[in-house]
């Protein structure tokens, strides 16, 4: 495969991350009362900071939705340039490692902190974008 392939290959994966995360939301898994009675405090309990008022809900729903943004915006930019492949190959190479780098760190993220399968999306976007780098 060409890099346009693998780098299309990898932004249609985080696409696919991106639509899972979001299809998860709200990110909380109600099995009964224990788990009701935290997320009713996590709603309740609240901080000032920088002059706002925030909940602990407040900080949990609002860096969920900005991760699925955040996904989304990187499949957009990556489909982009997938465009770019053929006439500026060698100037990707640096773009691509970082953007496998980030997608590295998130694996260990999801290793440590998650579940199996936003692991084998981010090793697959790693994977698709270190093929393209090594491409030309």
């Amino acid at each position: 495969m060409n890099q346009k392939t693998w780098i299309r290959a990898a932004s249609v994966i985080t696409l696919l991350y991106a639509v899972g995360h979001t299809a998860g939301y709200p990110w909380t898994p109600v099995l009964g009362p224990q788990e009701s009675s935290l997320i009713g405090s996590m709603r309740t309990l609240g901080f000032s900071v920088a002059g706002v008022h925030r909940t602990y809900w407040d900080f949990y729903l609002g860096f969920g939705v900005a991760i699925s943004a955040f996904l989304f915006v990187q499949a957009i930019v990556l489909w982009q340039l997938a465009g770019l492949a053929q006439s500026e190959s060698g100037k990707l190479k640096p773009i691509l490692l970082s953007f496998s780098a980030a997608f590295l760190v998130n694996a260990f993220i999801v290793w440590e902190f998650f579940f199996a399968l936003p692991l084998i999306l981010s090793l697959a976007i790693v994977g698709c974008l270190g093929a393209a780098a090594l491409r030309r």
